[in-house]
């Protein structure tokens, strides 16, 4: 993945995205793969904003029963099943379980019928994936974390599990090798409209100011919480907030699904990394969406709720990083950001601009083949969606023998089993080029942190590859060292001084990288 800003220049495009999130990595893959001429611009990092700061979740949403907000489900698990298959890298399953207490809001027939519901929803056959009941000794023994006062039993039901800026970079580069023109540090500086109709942008390159014009047949806007910026979408938008803590391992191979006691909200508690991921809030947001961060009130809530249901208690303290996301939905007059519908819509203005409004990772790929469906309509040029059930640009083609070989030729290079697994998970089969530079440098089969499951030889095999622009592209979404790790400004400078060459940095910039993060986290 290279970055050429002056690809933009000399070329007229079908379609011009503004937006690097997972729905415009969807859409500029989507077009690319059906032929159309695309660039795909985005102005800070590829998933730098809710797309990496999701809850990590492929899923089809549960709750959303309760408000019989079936529809949405059914496409949610829809794609769910579809990206099981498509990139098991990528996507993995991930078991839940749901305890009853004797003071749940929700009750163990109510829970029964809408698992059951979910599983069909589904089209769930395999008995190992369908949801299960146990009772309460053998629930407290398969989630012994949990408070066992008041404890009548549990489900466990199946969903699924991602890295959601890997998801995105993934998509970016699969873009690209469809013929894609791609380049994040890239921003829209306005559009240019000739008799009424948009035939294109003039785009500034954030690393040096230098601008040019992007001629485009059609542009679509997907740039999430920035729709607000503009007069003409701002009133289309509603944001929610969602803050998710990182705390110390907990649970096994399997998360947990909970309800506030507070306000009857769902929140999970998830494995990440070897760690515990717990979130989210759900919260209007009026703020700064330049600067969105977890606040001192959310932290409390967050660790009141699970406390409520832990037989240890976590506090402040046991908090190892911390990431806040803004959810952009329709505009509603609903009380709570929470019963407000998570569906997506599509608008057209006069001027022929898209723009993509809401909706969830999840179901980001087939929002995105409406889009580039609406553009081919525009364009005059019908060619059908060639995303559904393409195998990701990172699956290997027999996934379960392939990654058995991985696994085989990691232990015999001396990389630890966690760490190959997650090597696997984060590059597919591109895992073979890490294996490669682990064979001609055995050291940098290390970890990085002792705790965490990352190398050396990904560290920079990231930065290499993977159009790594700052220290903080790399180590918040190429791999999310930044809120797995309490890093302290002298391992910052290691890290840094580990991929200075890769990335021709000076010991100035290198100095001025850690700046910005050591500032941002004050």
């Amino acid at each position: 993945m290279k970055r050429n800003f002056s690809a933009l220049k000399d070329s007229k495009f079908d379609l011009l995205v503004c937006g690097g999130g997972i729905y415009g990595a969807w859409t500029a893959y989507d077009a690319a793969l059906r032929g159309l001429k695309v660039a795909l611009v985005e102005q800070g990092d590829w998933a730098g904003a809710t797309s990496s700061a999701s809850s990590k979740l492929i899923h089809g949403g549960l709750r959303y029963l309760e408000s019989y907000d079936f529809r949405l489900v059914k496409k949610a698990l829809t794609e769910r099943g579809m990206l099981l298959d498509a990139a098991p890298h990528r996507v993995w399953s991930l078991r839940f379980g749901v305890p009853v207490y004797s003071y749940s809001r929700i009750s163990r027939l109510q829970l029964k019928a809408g698992l059951i519901l979910y599983d069909l929803l589904a089209g769930i056959q395999l008995a190992k994936m369908k949801h299960r009941y146990f009772n309460r000794d053998t629930f407290a023994e398969r989630f012994p974390l949990l408070s066992d006062d008041g404890l009548r039993g549990g489900f466990t039901y199946s969903d699924a599990q991602t890295d959601d800026a890997r998801l995105v970079l993934e998509l970016v580069d699969g873009a690209m090798k469809a013929g894609a023109v791609c380049v994040n540090q890239c921003q829209l500086s306005h559009l240019t409209e000739v008799n009424g109709k948009v035939i294109g942008a003039t785009v500034q390159n954030m690393i040096n100011n230098e601008s040019c014009e992007v001629q485009a047949q059609v542009v679509v806007k997907a740039t999430g919480q920035w729709l607000t910026k503009s007069e003409i979408s701002n009133k289309w938008c509603r944001l929610s907030k969602g803050a998710h803590l990182i705390l110390p391992a907990a649970l096994g191979d399997e998360a947990l699904l909970l309800t506030a006691r507070s306000d009857g909200r769902v929140f999970f508690m998830i494995p990440w990394y070897g760690l515990t991921l717990v979130g989210t809030t759900d919260t209007d947001y009026r703020g700064d969406i330049e600067h969105v961060k977890v606040e001192k009130a959310e932290v409390e809530y967050l660790l009141r709720e699970a406390n409520q249901y832990l037989k240890t208690q976590w506090t402040e303290l046991d908090v190892i990083g911390s990431y806040a996301g803004v959810r952009v939905m329709r505009q509603s007059d609903a009380v709570s950001p929470s019963t407000v519908s998570r569906d997506w819509e599509l608008k057209r203005t006069a001027n022929g601009v898209f723009y993509s409004l809401g909706g969830k990772i999840t179901s980001a790929r087939e929002d995105a083949s409406v889009i580039v469906d609406a553009v081919c309509a525009e364009i005059g040029d019908q060619v059908s969606c060639q995303t559904n059930g393409h195998l990701f640009p990172w699956a290997p083609d027999d996934f379960v023998a392939w990654s058995s070989n991985i696994l085989a030729q990691g232990e015999k290079l001396g990389i630890e089993a966690d760490c190959c697994k997650w090597l696997i998970r984060r590059h597919g089969k591109r895992v073979s080029a890490i294996l490669r530079d682990v064979e001609s440098n055995a050291s940098l089969a290390a970890r990085i942190v002792p705790s965490l499951p990352f190398i050396y030889a990904d560290l920079i095999f990231c930065a290499r590859e993977e159009m790594v622009e700052h220290l903080e592209d790399l180590l918040r979404r190429r791999m999310p060292l930044l809120i797995l790790a309490k890093l302290p400004e002298g391992e910052l400078l290691h890290i840094a001084e580990k991929v200075s060459a890769v990335l021709g940095w000076s010991e100035a910039r290198v100095k001025q990288e850690i700046g910005v993060i050591v500032s941002s986290v004050v």
